[in-house]
């Protein structure tokens, strides 16, 4: 029922040199304006065009007679106007029209246009007429004039001499004229105790305002003593002795007065800035108080008290809201039950933008216009006359506040006002005078479900594919369309339609949300968002020969319209279907008996209600093939003996909702049937459910044909103070009681729910337990839509813009209001419900809601609601309270995993004062810390850290962190480590003040490859403090409290002790693991100096007591493959040792590229885990297509083949190696297809069979490019610390024979114990013997490092040499004498081998076979080249 400003105000000028003082409406589109500064005038204004019609100007001598114009009134029909003068008079004008071709405006259409006068009314009705006026005798009523009231026949009236005149109309002669004298008119309380209780004396009282109310049949007075009262006619003609008054208690500050029809309310405006509205109690007859419009502290803390009275009170033509003004100025827009919408006392309507306070705007008159969308405006007199006398000096601009005209505001109203058959749906329709505004999501973003989402599918022609609803799937809209946007669709009333049906009275949307209606003056459009295009009648005389009188609905495919047709001269109910023309010829036309005065549907069923207050239901089909739709009528309900008057029905609405049978998780699919009716009556909601009293016959035994609809049970009412109702008529077994309950918007009183209650496992529920249970709960927001599924509450609000007017005297009227946007708003509701099933203690049912909604992404937030809010109530409140929820709260939430998260996260956004409180409730945070540790939550825990520092002692604090830190450390949470280090520092130096935040989410990069490698100019061998620190770093050197304090520096480095120790133990337990690619991820993100370590824990925990253990938990952890021998033995095939080269480096880069595209390497698997999934693609690469490019040339074997293959090892500068340092740092580009193209390049090269297969074994024996990374790091981290065992296992790894005879030269040195000697000679053996038992891959490569390990058993002092190991068959390796180069810190052949490479040159392709004894550099450089590598891959 809302309405919102979606523009500034408009400035409409009145004639030159005169002020407005009063405006009225009239019914036919015309705006009486009474001004009256100079010589009395009257105008009269066009409303669409704005233009003045006519004026008419009082003479000077009969001004001075009559005074100046002060109050004007419109004869119900508009034949007339009266007009009140300051001294007494009453003036009526007769309003006549002009000929029939005459007139001031009219529209002009193009030539051949069919709307020329295509109705026999066509020119009143859409040109501005060209009247006149004609005074008649004015009559004197002797006494100055307060209040002027008109009625069918009579004028009413008041006077200050405390007369009440009746003036006929018409009436000149004896019957034309009766005077009702106050004191004749009995007042009392009530009307029971009227005849004999006490009256009120008012003598010397007369009435200040009055308004008459149809419906009540009566008047709201306001006297002039300020107290409120109602006067009603007991007879059908007001006379003296037929008038009876009753009057408010306690009330005598009353200002003014406006009565609403529609739900029978009287609003009464106070001096105090209140407007108390009230109501007739139907059995005593007295003033009964329904609620209050009143500003709150809350929200308007400056003003709230500072209004001054009430100046005027304007209800909307559709009686849904209501506009209050202050004598103080100001606007406020109000719901019908008092729910607060819009007003100008405060934020940007206050204040400019430089932040300035801005004066109000005092009004002094103010009209509605058509339909509610305008608002017309005066400002006040007084307050433009004390600005000339301030500014007489200053020349205002032609735009300035100096010159008198008319604001008027534009508004835009939600369909539900008019046609409430829009409670079914899910989307906010809102619509303005010339557009519609929408929520729904783009039709193109809707979920491809077809379950979830059937409406998202087209049919050929392009219209939605409606399905008929199925009990167990869900057409909830759903998030991701009616959330997913936070723009408006807003779609422009097509102007062909608009320029002759001026103004939109109905509008509806259909269940997909893509389909509208529209309905005007005459006739009705309807437009598709998947088309984007409007459809109009063809026929204009079709269009301008009906009207919409009982609203327009969607059903399916087809528009459904109730309305007057003014050739059969008949109501009707009419069907269009969507995809044809808009054509009567496609209409299924159905007669009705009475006028209809609302229309909704309900699955298959049309209800409407008829202005002879009866209740029709009629089925809706189709005719198989035939585009029109067959309407039959099942049921008429007469409700002329519980409704009063048709106009105060405000919705009817046809449910599933019932309180008897049906209501068990046994039957859910009797949900869908019609059960009820829901009438809205004057903002009671009554209810009519079918009688099942009777006999009953299951509907598989009757034939459809002798289908009879049961009978409706008496109303019974629901709920008051009701502005809206939605229901739905969808089911879903999994979220029952949202779907199945009764939703509705009680103004100020907020949201009421109708809920359903079932049973547990299938139990038979108890005979105590109600049906249903009715639970109010507050939200933020102006309800518009409910999204049943998704537990959300969909509105509009009014946002603000400030703009730069003109300031001091130059400021525009309009300026001083800011620029208004609509914006879309949304709140949940579901921890209300389940606060208030929690209350009445019905956690079963609170437990079962609570599980059906937990696949909702914002259920925890729900949670933390919910428990926030209870906090807030419990923990604040003054007094005690008997029975706290909490604790009650807090055992319903243990039901769901999120606990644990929701406690913290609400501790944590919740002053430290409560903590005490709520943890008295949810249990010891020490506990729950443990409970996070168990459950390997340990982002929780840290959050519970947060909360231990505040609340327990600061050795309490470092337990349980160090407890974490040490967990965070074994699971590898890098970011969380990195915390936790910061808060022990700060707990070790006093810094308690500042926690450090908690991590809520896990670095994507947390065990990848080891950062360091990403900045290859540091050394890596210095310490990490000098690393820059990045998102992987962690700086050792923490900022410490400024001051030369030795204790505080004492407490640092205990701390620093305290925390390095831990760091050292836990890479101590990874090294006993042999873990080493976590050891490496571990030092690189906490900066953890692994080389100094190693270096002190040489001789302790860096020691290999098994090899074998050790080299396979190596193959497991790195994605290592074990080295494989070829089927033709061990020998290989190849002879040219630089082709051999080249192409072995072109597949290591082609398989280093597979992996990275292949496999996730940035981040490690755990320690077991996920090893033979990524293994897969090893064995892909083993099966490549390289066999199938292979040549059979030269397929000879040579006695030579084992040295030729070993070449590339051992006869090579160690720079051109395969696993050189280049590949630390860079990562090939590119493909498996690469090495055909070397294999082109020299042409001469032909491979054998045997040959590729060879290669492809050496293929498949090398595992990924970022794990030979990793391992040529940690190689190098063990050389520089002297670890030379597990340089050892890590050379036999990557077969790097230059690894073994460094690590072998480097035993000779004098320093070396003589256990490391041992350690590695035993090693090598146990090595030597697995490999011929279990892994004869590793063979050959033994048998290459045969001679260096020859000298190692010979330097074993008292160790029986045994030659007959470690020899291969064939000839044994040459030693290869090349010499490493020297290290990037400069350390000389102590360094490893292959840290710093000459920059590769670009080298041509090969302009002849190289030598096979003598490869040439050029060639290995040609080779490095052509496998070129790309950093963006790492």
């Amino acid at each position: 029922m809302t309405r919102l400003l979606p523009a500034p105000p408009s400035l409409r000028r009145s004639p030159k040199g005169t002020e407005i003082t009063q405006l009225a409406a009239s019914r036919t589109g015309c705006e009486c304006v009474s001004p009256g500064l100079s010589p009395s005038l009257l105008s009269v204004f066009f409303r669409r065009p704005s233009v003045l019609i006519v004026s008419y100007i009082e003479s000077a001598t009969a001004a001075a007679q009559f005074g100046f114009y002060q109050k004007t009134e419109w004869k119900p029909d508009d034949s007339k106007i009266a007009v009140a003068t300051a001294k007494g008079y009453i003036l009526l004008f007769d309003v006549l029209g002009g000929r029939d071709d005459k007139y001031l405006y009219e529209p002009v259409y193009p030539r051949g246009s069919a709307r020329v006068k295509v109705t026999q009314g066509y020119k009143e009705e859409q040109c501005a007429p060209a009247l006149s006026l004609v005074m008649n005798r004015p009559v004197d009523l002797e006494a100055p004039i307060t209040s002027l009231q008109s009625l069918q026949e009579d004028l009413l009236v008041c006077t200050a001499d405390g007369y009440l005149h009746v003036l006929h109309w018409d009436g000149l002669g004896s019957n034309g004229r009766q005077a009702i004298g106050l004191t004749t008119i009995p007042f009392s309380l009530d009307l029971q105790s009227s005849r004999g209780g006490p009256s009120l004396d008012l003598e010397g009282v007369f009435i200040h305002c009055m308004e008459y109310c149809v419906t009540l049949d009566g008047f709201a007075v306001v006297l002039s003593d300020g107290r409120l009262g109602f006067i009603t006619p007991l007879g059908s003609t007001i006379t003296a002795d037929q008038l009876q008054g009753v009057w408010a208690a306690d009330v005598n500050d009353g200002t003014c007065v406006a009565v609403n029809n529609k739900y029978r309310l009287m609003a009464f405006g106070c001096a105090s800035g209140s407007v108390l509205v009230y109501m007739i109690d139907t059995a005593t007859g007295s003033l009964q108080l329904s609620h209050k419009l009143e500003l709150t502290p809350k929200h308007y803390p400056d003003i709230y008290n500072k209004t001054g009275p009430v100046k005027l009170i304007r209800w909307s033509p559709d009686y849904s809201v209501a506009m209050v003004t202050w004598e103080c100025g100001g606007l406020s827009l109000w719901s019908v039950f008092g729910a607060h919408l819009i007003c100008t006392l405060g934020e940007d309507f206050a204040y400019r933008s430089d932040g300035s306070k801005k004066d109000p705007i005092k009004i002094s008159c103010m009209s509605w216009g058509a339909e509610g969308y305008h608002l017309w405006v005066v400002s006040k007199k007084q307050e433009r006359k004390r600005q000339e006398e301030e500014e007489d000096d200053a020349v205002p601009p032609p735009n300035c506040s100096l010159q008198p005209g008319m604001l008027q505001f534009h508004f835009i109203k939600s369909a539900l006002t008019v046609n409430p058959c829009m409670s079914n749906q899910e989307q906010v329709l809102l619509h303005g005078e010339d557009r519609l505004y929408l929520t729904c999501g783009d039709p193109t973003q809707v979920n491809g479900s077809s379950e979830a989402h059937p409406h998202a599918r087209l049919r050929s022609d392009g219209s939605p594919l409606h399905r008929p609803p199925n009990p167990d799937s869900s057409l909830s809209q759903g998030l991701s369309t009616l959330l997913g946007h936070k723009h408006w669709h807003v779609v422009q009333i097509h102007s062909t339609y608009l320029e002759s049906n001026w103004p939109i009275r109905f509008a509806a949307i259909d269940t997909a949300g893509q389909c509208m209606a529209v309905a005007g003056r005459r006739g009705f459009a309807h437009y598709s968002l998947l088309t984007r295009k409007w459809k109009l009648f063809g026929n204009v005389s079709q269009e301008q020969n009906m009207a919409v009188t009982g609203g327009l609905a969607w059903w399916n495919d087809f528009v459904v319209v109730a309305c007057y047709s003014f050739i059969d001269q008949q109501e009707q109910l009419r069907l269009y279907r969507r995809s044809t023309n808009l054509d009567n010829a496609f209409a299924s036309v159905t007669k009705l008996h009475s006028h209809t005065l609302l229309l909704n549907v309900f699955r298959d069923v049309a209800v409407l209600f008829r202005a002879d207050c009866a209740i029709c239901l009629y089925s809706l089909g189709k005719d198989g093939q035939n585009p029109a739709a067959s309407m039959e009528l099942l049921q008429e309900v007469s409700m002329s003996r519980y409704i009063p008057h048709p106009a105060l029905v405000v919705s009817v609405t046809l449910t599933s909702v019932r309180t008897e049978t049906g209501i068990a998780l046994k039957a859910p699919q009797q949900a869908c049937m019609a059960e009820s009716i829901m009438l809205n009556l004057a903002g009671q909601l009554i209810m009519l459910q079918r009688d099942r009293s009777g006999p009953q016959i299951r509907e598989k035994e009757a034939p459809v044909s002798t289908k009879k609809l049961l009978p409706f049970c008496p109303p019974v009412v629901l709920a008051q103070c009701v502005e809206n109702v939605w229901t739905t008529c969808r089911s879903n077994r999994k979220k029952r009681h949202l779907l199945e309950a009764l939703w509705l918007s009680c103004g100020e009183a907020g949201m009421k729910v109708w809920l359903p209650l079932f049973p547990r496992d299938h139990r038979k529920p108890h005979s105590f337990l109600s049906r249903r249970i009715m639970l109010p709960f507050h939200i933020n927001i102006y309800p518009l839509a409910v999204l049943f599924e998704d537990a959300l509450v969909l509105g509009a609000t009014n946002e603000t813009v400030l703009y730069d007017g003109l300031q001091g005297s130059s400021e525009p009227l309009e300026a001083l209001i800011p620029y208004c946007t609509v914006e879309r708003t949304s709140q949940i509701y579901l921890h209300h419900i389940l606060r208030q099933l929690l209350v009445r203690n019905l956690g079963e049912q609170a437990l079962m809601l609570a599980q059906s909604c937990a696949s909702l992404p914002y259920f925890p937030h729900v949670m933390e609601l919910m428990v926030h809010v209870v906090l807030e109530e419990e923990a604040t409140s003054r007094e005690p309270i008997p029975d706290p929820l909490l604790p009650t709260v807090a055992k319903f939430i243990t039901e769901f995993p999120l606990f644990l998260q929701t406690i913290v996260h609400c501790a944590r956004k919740t002053e430290y004062a409560l903590w005490n409180y709520l943890f008295a409730a949810v249990g010891n945070p020490k506990d729950l810390f443990e409970e996070c540790l168990m459950a390997q939550d340990l982002d929780t825990a840290a959050s519970y850290l947060i909360i231990l520092q505040n609340m327990e002692a600061p050795a309490v604090s470092r337990q349980h962190a160090t407890l974490l830190f040490s967990t965070a450390l074994e699971r590898g949470k890098w970011d969380l480590c990195r915390h936790m280090i910061r808060f022990l520092k700060a707990i070790g130096s006093g810094e308690m003040e500042t926690p450090p935040p908690t991590p809520t989410t896990q670095e994507p990069s947390t065990t990848g490859g080891f950062e360091f490698f990403r900045n290859r100019s540091i050394s890596l061998s210095q310490s990490a403090d000098a690393v820059a620190a990045g998102k992987f770093s962690l700086q050792k050197t923490f900022s410490m409290p400024a001051g030369p304090s030795v204790k505080g520096r004492e407490a640092e480095c205990a701390e620093n002790m305290y925390i390095d120790m831990m760091l050292w133990r836990h890479a101590r337990h990874l090294l006993e693991q042999v873990r080493l690619r976590d050891l490496g991820c571990f030092s690189a993100q906490l900066g953890f100096e692994l080389i100094g370590w190693l270096c002190r824990e040489r001789n302790r925990a860096a020691r290999v007591d098994d090899f074998v253990s050790a080299l396979k938990k190596l193959h497991e952890d790195f994605l290592w493959p074990f080295p494989v021998i070829p089927a033709g033995g061990l020998g290989s095939p190849l002879k040219n040792g630089a082709c051999r080269a080249v192409l072995s480096t072109r597949l290591l880069k082609s398989q280093s590229a597979d992996s990275l595209l292949n496999g996730d390497m940035d981040t490690a698997p755990p320690p077991g885990g996920a090893a033979p999934a990524n293994r897969a693609w090893l064995d892909r690469i083993g099966q490549g297509p390289m066999d199938t490019s292979s040549s059979n040339h030269s397929n000879q074997h040579s006695t030579q083949t084992h040295d030729a293959f070993l070449s590339l090892l051992t006869n090579k500068v160690d720079e051109y190696s395969v696993g050189s340092a280049t590949d630390l740092t860079e990562t090939s580009s590119m493909v498996d297809g690469d090495w055909t193209m070397v294999d082109e390049s020299s042409s001469p090269l032909s491979l054998s069979q045997a040959e590729l297969e060879h290669i492809s074994m050496e293929l498949a024996s090398k595992g990924p490019h970022k794990s030979q990374v990793q391992l040529r790091y940690l190689l190098h981290v063990f050389m520089e610390a002297g670890c030379l065992e597990w340089c050892a296992v890590i050379g036999l790894i990557l077969r790097d024979a230059n690894v073994i005879k460094q690590v072998i030269g480097f035993l000779d040195g004098p320093e070396v114990p003589q256990e490391t000697l041992q350690c590695v000679k035993s090693g090598l053996l146990a090595v030597d013997a697995w490999a011929s038992a279990d892994c004869l891959g590793y063979k050959p490569f033994l048998g290459v490092v045969q001679q260096q390990l020859q000298l190692l058993l010979d330097a074993a002092a008292g160790e029986q040499e045994q030659p007959e190991a470690f020899q291969p068959p064939g000839q044994s390796a040459k030693p290869g004498g090349a010499e490493s180069p020297g290290a990037e810190d400069g350390r000389g052949a102590a360094a490893p081998p292959g840290l710093a490479l000459p920059p590769l040159e670009p080298a041509a392709g090969f302009a002849h076979p190289p030598s096979a004894d003598c490869p040439s550099d050029e060639t290995e450089e040609q080779g490095e080249e052509e496998g070129s590598y790309d950093c963006t891959l790492s």
